[in-house]
């Protein structure tokens, strides 16, 4: 591909030059080259200016994977518009904040409903024939508002600029070797509205002129009939996926399936949470293939690191930084107000120098590069610090050969199946109960999502709620990876010196375990488990 303009849209215009009769989407039975897709994002383009909406507001666009994902939101961008994804499981109160949060003008939905926080639905993108106005590609302008949790419990919008996805982009594709070429047929089952999908999925097929693969919703027979099927040679996965695979196997007591699915397959990844140790060999041995391990985040568009930056294939490990990433680790008790200075680290590059001091860690994250976004909406806070950096909040240690693992996150930050959930969020809902006095909420190990939500809820005085109860309230308010899966009763919660709940002191105490019972010290408490 020669050099194109920065946004998706862009690029799929660029692909349709250069590659005009070329497969770019399969999606069920559905088949589109480069050059049909780009007259479908021209129609949508023109629907989206034929309804008044001009460049810079917000459309919201919940829908499944499919081709009209990719019309609504390229599309949008062709005209100038932002794209605000939305998750495809959020509840109304969820849909509606993010709908006012950001201001969108409109929300492209699968399904014909009435106004939503005032916002008027569209059922699919808007359509029309005829040219959409000329709307320059600018590297700046405000692309994607992709919604992340806060530390608040409220979502905040990731500003996300087409400079900074394409940085990624350029990024990922500089590793050896890339992580898509343009021969390659890549399964995007990963959900679009995440910006790992989004960016990491589709961007890359339209960065390389590859073809996409669509699967609406992931079933593990299902899609590893279409990856032999379509000859499927890239998949980037999370390890709830590759463990499914594994355990498709296993109910037809062979691997026969397994490695017809992974005949093709040049290239398989994995973001968005820790693969087990076991879940990576056994891929190795029984697929025979090697998940390559990344690490990103959605503020920086989002891969930050892979093991492909260091060409050495382990389990638990993440490798170094992209080409064009800087990444230091920090120590945790100094990071607060930025690192400070430039000491231990590294640069994705030739140069794998790495300065002695840093070697143990752990530390926390810090990461510098194009591809970091403009902070959070309206008004950019809390974005990268006046010399680039950016804290993550997530720590790491390097090994003797300079790889990094993954460590632990500094935050109550629950990880479930590569979704972030804040227990600020959860903890909200379950006080509005009136049978709950007080909750907590923290994460506990999962071996299926690698991490799950637990709640241990103080009950009101006089007041009596089942577990199955409480789930089924919280479910109303909650997509449902957010919901309880467990939780503790006890009849007091630990509080800080300054009268917060101490999570930290609920998991020092034992309540973090699978199936076992509180530790000494705490009051007697009672495990609920989903489906006892």
């Amino acid at each position: 591909m020669t050099e194109a303009g920065a946004s998706l849209a862009a690029l799929v215009r660029a692909a349709a030059t250069q590659r005009p009769d070329a497969p770019a989407v399969v999606a069920g039975a559905e088949r589109l080259s480069w050059a049909e897709l780009d007259a479908a994002v021209d129609r949508a383009a023109a629907g989206y200016a034929g309804r008044g909406l001009t460049p810079g507001e917000r459309v919201a666009v919940q829908l499944p994977n499919g081709l009209p994902w990719l019309r609504a939101a390229l599309g949008a961008l062709r005209v100038g518009l932002v794209v605000v994804p939305v998750n495809t499981a959020y509840t109304d109160p969820e849909l509606e904040y993010v709908l006012s949060d950001s201001g969108a003008a409109l929300l492209v939905a699968a399904a014909e409903r009435g106004p939503v926080a005032g916002v008027p639905v569209c059922v699919g993108p808007p359509e029309a024939e005829g040219p959409s106005p000329a709307v320059a590609d600018d590297p700046e302008a405000l692309a994607f508002l992709a919604y992340t949790s806060g530390t608040t419990g409220r979502p905040r919008g990731a500003m996300l600029t087409s400079g900074a996805l394409r940085a990624n982009q350029e990024q990922c594709l500089a590793l050896t070797p890339p992580v898509v070429r343009s021969d390659d047929r890549v399964l995007l089952v990963l959900p679009l509205f995440h910006v790992y999908g989004l960016n990491a999925g589709f961007g890359l097929v339209a960065a390389t002129g590859a073809c996409a693969v669509l699967q609406e919703t992931f079933d593990p027979g299902a899609s590893l009939t279409l990856m032999a099927e379509e000859h499927v040679t890239a998949v980037p996965g999370a390890p709830p996926m590759f463990q499914a695979w594994l355990a498709a196997a296993d109910a037809t007591g062979n691997d026969a399936e397994l490695r017809r699915g992974f005949a093709a397959m040049r290239m398989a990844s994995s973001g968005a949470a820790p693969l087990p140790e076991e879940i990576w060999a056994a891929m190795r041995e029984r697929a025979a293939v090697t998940v390559w391990e990344g690490y990103g985040l959605t503020e920086a568009s989002p891969v930050v690191a892979s093991a492909l930056a260091t060409g050495r294939a382990k389990p638990n490990c993440i490798g170094g930084p992209l080409p064009g990433v800087e990444l230091a680790l920090r120590d945790t008790a100094t990071s607060e107000s930025g690192p400070a200075s430039d000491a231990g680290s590294t640069a994705g590059s030739d140069d794998d120098s790495i300065d002695d001091d840093h070697l143990e860690g752990p530390g926390e994250i810090w990461v510098r590069g194009p591809n970091l976004f403009s902070g959070y909406w309206p008004d950019g806070a809390d974005g990268p610090g006046a010399d680039g950096w950016l804290g993550t909040g997530d720590l790491a240690y390097r090994d003797a050969d300079g790889d990094l693992h993954l460590v632990d996150r500094r935050s109550d930050l629950i990880l479930v199946s590569g979704f972030n959930v804040y227990p600020a969020e959860v903890e909200r809902v379950l006080d509005a109960h009136p049978a709950v006095a007080e909750s907590a909420v923290i994460g506990v190990p999962d071996p299926r999502t690698g991490s799950a939500v637990r709640a241990v809820v103080v009950r009101s005085p006089g007041e009596d709620i089942t577990f199955e109860a409480l789930q089924q309230y919280a479910a109303e308010s909650l997509a449902r990876y957010k919901v309880p899966t467990s939780v503790h009763f006890l009849p007091a919660l630990p509080h800080s010196l300054t009268g917060k709940v101490s999570r930290a002191r609920l998991r020092e105490l034992g309540l973090t375990g699978p199936d076992t019972e509180p530790a000494g010290g705490v009051p007697e408490a009672e495990p609920v488990r989903a489906g006892e």
